[in-house]
């Protein structure tokens, strides 16, 4: 065979300038006769160089494929006849790369494999592409890794910057983004979670100054925007209306997504703190009679935020001084008093009244309260017992429990006393 011949221009499949033949053994009976061109052949894949270039080599080269690669096979022999610039245009989907660039690989083709991992490294994947890309990629070693450029690991200064935007963006630090703000600030505050989710590098992005600061920042934002929703509900005329309610209601789930993430980076006290401390102009404006047959899903929600606090606190999660805990509790107990009775009522009156507390609810805020209680000084839950037991909604929350644990602690403090006296009163009679 002449392999110095100059090459003439020529098609795949032209019988009349053919001068090699390539058999694509297949099992479903597929053309397998493929009239080619050794200087195509040469010029553009190493393996068909090397074979070409045995004296011992036929016209014909024999080439085994499966029937899953048949078609990948044939696009290669076809792209081998283009020139380098209209190769990206001819590679039409995913899959169809992957196949073909495994086959590149594997015949040598530099230019088509040098496409094909262009291609796949800027075009979209699917979910079901990135996982058959990532098996390709494992069998193709090092030239393919360029392909995996978009979902390698990034180092850890890369995701503090990330997440650090996520969080202002979540928590609306520097305004709103109209028109699309509320579905900015969703899809970051889903973006937090997610990179707090366990993560390896999220521990050193969680435990950096600046993080931690952005999100304190972030946490004052979401409670004084809270607080003004909340104080110019005073001001408006007609509070019964539905976009009233909802401007609200979506202020203080902000406030609840804080409640939610900040245990994950050790910051629950920070909110416990911003939560105590407003607590009093809350209840003060929840309570005032404007409010007293309206605004039942904040009135719920309520409830269901300071349950996380008083179980933050009440088992020990945040660590409070007893007048701190003392005043949390007689802030919050007199509301979940009044409002379980009421939410109950509204529900027995109306069938499809959804602002309810279930039985979960329910225990937990309970059991949070009675452990509370419990850790609190002796005088103290006296108080707060004494209370309890003078109101006439002595059900819920019950805090028999505690009475109980506080009547046996008592007696033993009593009779530690005398048996103390007595041993005083010896050791004086002694001398």
């Amino acid at each position: 065979m002449d392999l110095t011949a100059v090459a003439k221009p020529c098609n795949l499949g032209n019988k009349s300038t053919s001068d090699v033949i390539l058999r694509l053994r297949n099992g479903e009976g597929r053309p397998e006769w493929f009239y080619s061109h050794s200087s195509i052949l040469i010029n553009k894949s190493g393996f068909f160089a090397d074979q070409l270039s045995n004296p011992d080599s036929g016209p014909c080269i024999e080439i085994q494929c499966s029937d899953s690669t048949y078609d990948h096979h044939v696009n290669l022999l076809r792209l081998l006849y283009l020139p380098a610039d209209s190769l990206l245009d001819s590679l039409g989907s995913v899959k169809s790369a992957i196949g073909i660039l495994q086959l590149a690989v594997a015949f040598h083709c530099e230019d088509i494999t040098n496409c094909c991992i262009q291609y796949l490294e800027a075009i979209p994947w699917e979910d079901k592409e990135e996982e058959q890309i990532l098996q390709a990629v494992a069998k193709l070693g090092p030239i393919a890794m360029p392909i995996l450029a978009r979902i390698q690991p990034v180092d850890v200064s890369a995701t503090k910057n990330v997440f650090v935007s996520a969080v202002r963006f979540a928590t609306s630090i520097g305004g709103s983004c109209p028109p699309f703000g509320d579905e900015l600030k969703t899809s970051a505050q889903e973006q937090v979670e997610f990179m707090l989710g366990g993560d390896e590098d999220t521990p050193l992005v969680t435990a950096d100054d600046e993080v931690k600061s952005v999100v304190k920042m972030g946490l004052s934002q979401v409670c004084s925007s809270f607080e003004k929703e909340l104080s110019s509900l005073l001001v408006i005329s007609d509070i019964t209306t539905e976009t009233a309610e909802n401007r609200i209601l979506q202020s203080l789930y902000d406030v609840e997504w804080m409640c939610n993430i900040l245990p994950k980076m050790d910051l629950m006290k920070d909110f416990v703190s911003s939560w105590a401390e407003m607590s009093g102009k809350v209840l003060g404006v929840v309570e005032d009679k404007k409010f007293d047959t309206v605004m039942w899903g904040l009135k719920m929600k309520l409830i269901e935020v300071t349950g996380k606090v008083l179980e933050a606190v009440g088992y020990g999660n945040v660590i409070l001084p007893a007048p701190c805990r003392v005043q949390l509790l007689k802030t919050w107990l007199p509301y979940i008093r009044k409002m379980k009775p009421l939410l109950d009522a509204m529900g027995n009156k109306e069938i499809d009244f959804p602002y309810k507390m279930d039985e979960d609810l329910c225990q937990s805020i309970e059991g949070a309260i009675v452990s509370l209680v419990l850790a609190l000084p002796s005088n103290d839950q006296a108080e707060i017992l004494s209370d309890w037991m003078n109101t006439e909604q002595v059900r819920y929350p019950d805090l028999s429990e505690a009475f109980e644990v506080w009547c046996y602690r008592t007696k033993s403090a009593k009779r530690r006393l005398m048996e103390g006296l007595d041993r005083v009163g010896n050791t004086t009679i002694s001398l």
